[in-house]
């Protein structure tokens, strides 16, 4: 094959992936510079769906999606919580600066109210992005959510965080991004293990 360089007409056409570059895709930054350096876009796809693998709760996850949720609903939107492991600090998330007035808690009865309430969510206009907490999640599952991403209805869709458990890891996934949170004595580590036009097994360290 040639190894001849693409012409710039190619080079500069935004339909077009070329491996050696993280593709031009629509994205909301994730707060972290270091991270975002890594991600197609520079951030969480929007209209998307996303997965944060985390081996317990208090790793580093909300550490990982609070800034997005803050600059979310400081921008008018609503953000969420569905099924979370412990009831989010309301003082913690003010000082993090989410808008309280904007931000939902769910906390389902069953994992199918839970797919449910996720799916609906991700459906309202208004919604910026819902953080979700589910064990297991299919391939059809995933797909009615990440549709629901799509058909947001805001123009650029939503964002959908799907936290799961590292098992998840062996199952297949039809997220945009996926990313997995380690423990670190200086602050939670984030490997990239998928990302939509985008390259995987590179890390970035949260601030401690």
């Amino acid at each position: 094959m040639s190894s001849r360089p693409l012409p710039e007409s190619l080079l500069q056409r935004t339909d077009l992936w070329v491996g050696s570059r993280l593709a031009a895709v629509a994205a909301e930054s994730t707060g972290h510079a270091a991270l975002d350096r890594l991600l197609p876009g520079g951030g969480w796809p929007l209209g998307a769906l996303s997965e944060v693998l985390v081996p317990r709760p208090g790793v580093g996850e909300m550490q990982l999606i609070l800034p997005l949720l803050a600059r979310l609903s400081q921008a008018g939107r609503r953000v969420a919580f569905v099924a979370p492991p412990l009831i989010p600090y309301a003082p913690a998330l003010l000082a993090a600066g989410v808008d309280l007035d904007l931000c939902w808690v769910a906390e389902p009865a069953s994992a199918v109210d839970c797919v449910w309430a996720i799916e609906q969510m991700l459906r309202c206009p208004g919604i910026g992005a819902v953080a979700g907490w589910l064990a297991s999640a299919d391939e059809r599952v995933q797909r009615r959510l990440q549709l629901a991403a799509e058909d947001n209805g805001s123009g650029g869709g939503a964002i959908g965080l799907l936290i799961r458990p590292p098992q998840a890891r062996r199952q297949p996934s039809v997220a945009a991004l996926r990313l997995a949170i380690t423990a670190s004595a200086d602050g939670p580590i984030v490997e990239v293990l998928k990302a939509r036009g985008g390259r995987v097994g590179q890390t970035a360290r949260l601030a401690a």
